[in-house]
């Protein structure tokens, strides 16, 4: 079965631990595109009584690799995806359970058409944290890569 056929938010947190540690779910996933959640827990919390920066980052690299994977997940027979970077921006306290939106930055087309060409693709994924009441309190992107398999 291929992972377009699956529920790809169910495989990430399956094959991400860590993101099931800490609690994130998924309301949905599907192309290129993702919302996911962040419980608020005390265990979760920083010093002033937020998510962790630490939390947050994960909420948003999961929904990053969500959204790519709805997007990009057939080509995993020939290429391994893999986060090179990502940029962070905090812009306010973020308080209570919070929400990630993940979108690629770039078409299916695109990636593939580089994978086909031989080379390995990088695109950006856009990430934005929310509030429950909507208010924007962090702003991520996330840059993947498709690494082609090399035959022995």
């Amino acid at each position: 079965m291929s992972i377009m056929s699956q529920d790809v938010g169910a495989l990430l947190l399956q094959t991400v631990p860590f993101a099931r540690t800490l609690g994130i779910t998924f309301d949905s996933v599907g192309n290129g595109q993702a919302v996911s959640r962040l419980p608020d827990r005390q265990d979760l919390h920083n010093h002033v009584a937020g998510p962790h920066a630490g939390a947050l980052f994960t909420l948003a690299e999961s929904a990053s690799g969500a959204a790519m994977l709805s997007a990009l997940g057939d080509q995993l027979e020939r290429a391994v995806p893999l986060a090179t970077s990502a940029r962070i921006e905090y812009r306010k306290l973020a308080k209570g359970e919070v929400h990630a939106e993940a979108r690629l930055l770039v078409t299916r087309d695109e990636v593939v058409a580089k994978l086909d060409a031989g080379e390995r693709p990088v695109f950006d994924v856009a990430v934005d944290i929310k509030n429950a009441d909507g208010t924007l309190v962090s702003a991520f992107t996330v840059t993947w890569t498709l690494r082609p398999h090399t035959r022995d």
